[in-house]
């Protein structure tokens, strides 16, 4: 594991808020679990609590614990599209943190296809925030000198790599088959 990688780990255990590159855009991330840390997120990021936010995984089983099973039709249809850029809205589990939720009863949820954000994950050993890197109603980041601008010392750690291939956030899907965002 990178030096990088490490640092911004353990920036994550710390509780605090990292910017890294996902397949389009760069996301802001922080410890699912740890309230302070994503309530400091979304002050950042101006967005309200309400909206819910998306996780990130390097695999689906750093998500499974959020979420309701799934019967096999569902499972084969959101694992066809993973690991990609799609956010699916899965059914979330009571006891899934209200403010990852917010006012729904899915959460957000993807397993990514990016390598280093992949590899993130794996370092801090479970799933990660994952916002666009941008406050609310501006364009997001797509490389860290961006991110520094947009967030000067808001953010605790930068992770350094380049955007995959797309030209904006991921797509999100809903189970029924709605594209809620293209």
């Amino acid at each position: 594991m990178s030096l990088h990688l490490r640092l911004a780990a353990r920036a994550v255990h710390r509780g605090g808020i990292i910017a890294y590159p996902t397949e389009g855009v760069f996301g802001l991330g922080c410890d699912p679990l740890d309230p302070d840390a994503v309530f400091r997120l979304l002050e950042l990021k101006h967005r309200a609590v309400e909206k819910g936010l998306i996780l990130i995984a390097g695999r689906f089983a750093q998500i499974s614990t959020y979420l309701e099973p799934l019967s096999a039709p569902q499972r084969r249809k959101v694992l066809a599209a993973w690991p990609g850029p799609v956010t699916w809205l899965l059914p979330a589990r009571p006891e899934t943190p209200w403010w990852l939720t917010g006012d729904h009863d899915t959460l957000a949820v993807r397993v990514t296809a990016h390598p280093l954000a992949a590899a993130l994950c794996e370092a801090v050993g479970g799933p990660l925030v994952s916002t666009s890197a941008n406050p609310t109603g501006r364009r997001p980041a797509r490389t860290p000198l961006q991110v520094q601008r947009m967030f000067g010392s808001g953010v605790d750690f930068i992770l350094h790599g380049a955007t995959g291939g797309r030209h904006g956030p991921s797509e999100i899907r809903r189970l029924d088959g709605a594209v809620v965002r293209a």
